[in-house]
């Protein structure tokens, strides 16, 4: 039997099994193994056959956003109306045969948008070069998955089923879980709160399924079986996400309305060229990048050129992101806030940066 029949077989035992207090120890095994046959799946041990083909685009700019989809959801005039990258078309489904990168640029900052091929139902398992769609997904910094409005709320409850087989968490923080592994000394399990959705025994147990008999596991919040499951496998990817409703031009007042309340959604019609403004700066703010601006001795900010980082960036980061050479040679800083702090002031590498920041670095 294969590892698909197996997913399969679990899958269908679960589906039988009734959801109560007596059956969570059950199901807790089961979904510790499901978990491991998936991981299987995605990464196979044995090194028979040839390498598989990927999607080889080179990341680009100052953050990565992925667009994925059912066939014909319009992704690819997306692309070509945010970017100056032209993506192939049509009335027919799989028109985009593989990746097609483009840059959107906005407020400073480079943000390479990925037009992926269309997915269909069992793409986790291979269907359609689903895997190799939903991997390349995992690289990116936001996923905007692209939805229909003329169709049900099937299709994205079916994307994230898919999403979440291949280890991609949506909108979601990872679990407040230490877990750490030893030589000798057994199982020391250590919670902070009470735990409602799941019990010891099944959390030992699942750690006995994964053959882990020495280790450290301190709980600090009530997790789920499913969500220590992932802090076991540690490979899990937590990512933000917007679902981005297309065609609403074609659909009532009332349903773009509804659609428009809901977390995490922006309602747009790329035909018509509804909302795509205000679908750029929901993708600035979930990216979550701040600017900084460098400053030569004697002169005036460079406001054309910032430099795009992370939220939490300090100095060092700003260093890296020059030249890889400034941070070994870093003698000080200073910094200078319009919002918090309006004179400059010496800084070193570990301070942290606000959105709109003047650094002027000197070295050695």
């Amino acid at each position: 039997m294969g590892i698909v029949e197996k997913i399969k077989e679990i899958e269908e035992e679960m589906a039988r099994t009734q959801k109560n207090k007596a059956t969570e120890y059950h199901l807790g095994l089961l979904k510790a193994k499901l978990a491991r046959y998936r991981a299987q799946l995605l990464e196979p041990t044995t090194k028979s056959g040839g390498a598989g083909t990927g999607f080889d685009v080179q990341k680009s700019g100052d953050a990565r956003v992925a667009l994925i989809g059912f066939p014909s959801v319009g992704k690819s005039t997306l692309l070509s109306k945010c970017t100056h990258t032209q993506s192939e078309t049509a009335a027919y489904e799989f028109t985009t045969l593989t990746a097609i990168p483009g840059v959107l640029e906005y407020q400073g900052a480079r943000i390479q948008l990925l037009d992926l091929p269309g997915i269909v139902e069992g793409a986790s398992q291979g269907r359609g070069r689903g895997r190799q769609v939903v991997s390349t997904a995992k690289t990116a910094d936001l996923i905007l998955i692209m939805l229909d409005a003329t169709k049900s709320e099937e299709q994205r409850r079916l994307l994230e089923i898919e999403l979440d087989a291949v280890g991609i968490r949506l909108n979601k923080q990872r679990p407040d879980v230490v877990f750490k592994r030893k030589t000798t000394g057994g199982i020391t399990l250590n919670t902070t709160v009470k735990l409602t959705k799941t019990d010891e025994k099944t959390i030992r147990t699942i750690l006995a399924g994964y053959k882990l008999h020495n280790c450290d596991v301190m709980i600090r919040e009530d997790i789920t079986t499913d969500e220590f499951i992932d802090v076991l496998i540690g490979t899990r990817k937590y990512m933000p996400c917007l679902y981005v409703y297309n065609k609403v031009d074609a659909i009532s007042l009332e349903l773009v309305d509804k659609l428009a309340h809901e977390d995490h959604t922006v309602v747009i019609s790329c035909e018509m060229g509804l909302n795509l403004d205000y679908l750029i700066e929901k993708i600035w703010a979930e990216l979550g990048l701040v600017k900084v601006y460098t400053k030569k001795r004697g002169a005036h900010p460079d406001l054309d050129d910032p430099v795009c980082l992370r939220k939490g960036a300090t100095i060092e980061d700003v260093c890296n992101g020059i030249h890889r050479s400034l941070a070994a040679n870093f003698r000080s800083s200073r910094g200078k806030s319009s919002k918090f702090n309006p004179h400059a002031q010496k800084v070193g590498l570990n301070h942290l940066l606000q959105d709109e920041d003047v650094v002027s670095i000197f070295t050695k």
